[in-house]
């Protein structure tokens, strides 16, 4: 039997074209086993990458949820759901290659070093993000405030995660980086309910003080719109150069604040021109003296 068997592999050994044939069919059995085993480990990707996708989906949705019942702002919290969605779709492609018989570990690598260039490149940027995160989060101001901040003043119209938007009296519109906002000191006159109103008046010496402290005393409390407490005061503050200096400090509705500044400012001038009150301006005396005829006069 073994001669038999033998004989049949010198017999075929010796025929190139069953050689050939044998070759072949190595060859198939294997390009048919691999494919198989490619074919398995594709489906097996792309179900990871389809069920993957739709988990990262669910989850960046749910912590979406989440920061809204936290009453975290709602342009913060779609954009910190989307870098979520984001983070997850890399790990799940990269789960999806590993199935592939890829490796992963130099692409991981590539990644987080492009990552670090892109951080380093976009520093300022990320500085601004990073305000703008704390802007929403802590709110040192909103839409429709009056502030002052990053060297220039205006109404807040939109804040967003890199740059907030102001508009300025004249409407001129402003785009300021979040950084520099937090960079510096922000002033917010709007935060406020009620806001003083700081005026120094000037009279002259003289002029009768109690007569015309009496007079700024009524006008103020004749206002309806200053508040009576906070208490306004009207007190003198200088015995200036040129003035006795009272200091009229009510306090009014923020809302009300530019307009009766500016009335008060204008029935103070005319009362005082009424009453016959001064109101000094600095002076100065000029003494001119003429060289040639004090030299005359030696």
């Amino acid at each position: 039997m073994w001669s038999i068997l033998a004989q049949k592999t010198t017999t075929i050994s010796e025929d190139p074209v069953a050689k050939v044939n044998m070759l072949w069919e190595t060859v198939k059995t294997s390009l048919t086993t691999e494919g198989m085993q490619f074919a398995i480990n594709l489906v097996v990707a792309l179900a990871v990458l389809l069920i993957g996708k739709w988990i990262a989906n669910i989850l960046s949705r749910f912590c979406n949820r989440l920061m809204k019942q936290a009453k975290v702002d709602e342009t913060l919290a779609r954009f910190l759901s989307n870098i979520i969605y984001s983070l997850l779709l890399v790990i799940v492609i990269l789960a999806a290659l590993s199935e592939l018989g890829i490796d992963t570990t130099s692409l991981a690598a590539v990644l987080a070093a492009a990552g670090f260039a892109v951080g380093m490149a976009f520093q300022g940027t990320l500085s601004n993000f990073a305000s703008g995160v704390m802007l929403i989060l802590f709110k040192p101001f909103r839409v429709g405030d009056y502030i002052e901040a990053g060297g220039t003043a205006g109404i807040v119209e939109e804040i967003q995660i890199f740059t907030t938007s102001l508009r300025t009296g004249d409407n001129i519109a402003i785009v300021v980086p979040n950084g520099q906002i937090t960079g510096g000191t922000i002033r917010n006159f709007s935060i406020k309910e009620n806001r003083r109103i700081d005026l120094v008046v000037g009279c002259g010496y003289d002029d009768d003080l109690k007569a015309v402290k009496a007079f700024l005393e009524e006008l103020v409390h004749g206002d309806g719109r200053i508040l009576e407490d906070p208490e306004p005061v009207v007190a003198v503050s200088e015995l200036a150069d040129s003035s006795v200096n009272f200091v009229v400090r009510p306090w009014v509705k923020n809302a009300d604040y530019w307009a009766t500044r500016w009335d008060l400012t204008e029935r103070i001038k005319l009362g005082f021109d009424e009453r016959g009150f001064t109101i000094p301006y600095p002076s100065r005396d000029v003494h001119l003296y003429n060289e040639s005829l004090a030299g005359v006069e030696s």
